[in-house]
């Protein structure tokens, strides 16, 4: 039989036992719940990071689509096209950056019936954009990607900007608008079209019209408006 001392040292290792087991059970709540408020912070965290970068796109696909509709307003041949995704447009390639090793500009005007078209700020640079107030109208700074043609306002200014030296026609810039340029046709508008280039009269097809620095180049459709002539700004 155990005697009395025995039974005293048992009763003692079972209290001993007893007392680590709610220990190591204190402990082990205590990491789940630092565990689960840690994993709790993460996912706060996490969903307000989603919420902000929804709101950013949303910001500025807003920006882009305003944009778009203020110059649906104005007296455009045709609003800027959408449609652009980073494909290659007419043998015209695409970048996330503005190239410049090689960089000139072109002016282009349209006249339809003897009244000015404008040619909208956009054309070749990827939605959603970043723009700036300008003159009561807009300036696009930024965009998702940038053709090698393209419009940064509505002056009628062609930026030509590509990493390397080539030929580019008034035709390929139209196709990034995705609008109709012929003999017979300007954008869905369609009739006889002079066209002027650097003041005189050019004839042909107005889209194999080869894109060069400082070229100012006139579409009239209809009425033949007689050619004016075009000031680039400083540094263009």
């Amino acid at each position: 039989m155990a005697t009395q001392g025995n039974k005293k040292l048992a009763a003692q290792r079972r209290a001993e036992l007893a007392a680590k087991q709610a220990a190591m059970a204190r402990a082990e709540k205590r990491r789940k719940v630092m565990f689960g408020s840690v994993a709790g912070a993460l996912v706060v965290v996490l969903v307000l990071a989603l919420v902000l970068l929804s709101l950013n796109r949303k910001k500025s696909d807003d920006a882009a689509a305003a944009a778009t509709a203020t110059q649906g307003e104005s007296n455009l041949l045709a609003p800027v096209w959408s449609g652009l995704k980073g494909q290659s447009i007419d043998g015209v390639g695409v970048n996330q950056m503005e190239q410049t090793a090689y960089h000139i500009h072109a002016h282009l005007a349209i006249y339809v019936n003897g009244k000015q078209m404008t040619v909208p700020y956009g054309i070749g640079i990827q939605q959603p954009w970043q723009t700036t107030p300008d003159n009561g109208s807009e300036f696009v700074e930024g965009g998702a990607a940038f053709y090698f043609l393209h419009t940064h306002d509505d002056s009628g200014v062609i930026h030509i900007e590509s990493p390397t030296q080539q030929k580019y026609t008034l035709g390929q810039f139209f196709a990034e608008w995705n609008q109709t340029l012929s003999a017979t046709q300007i954008g869905s508008h369609t009739g006889s079209v002079t066209t002027y280039v650097n003041g005189q009269k050019a004839t042909g097809d107005p889209s194999s019209i080869v894109l060069s620095s400082h070229e100012v180049i006139q579409l009239d459709l209809g009425q033949d408006v007689a050619p004016l002539p075009y000031t680039f700004a400083s540094g263009l």
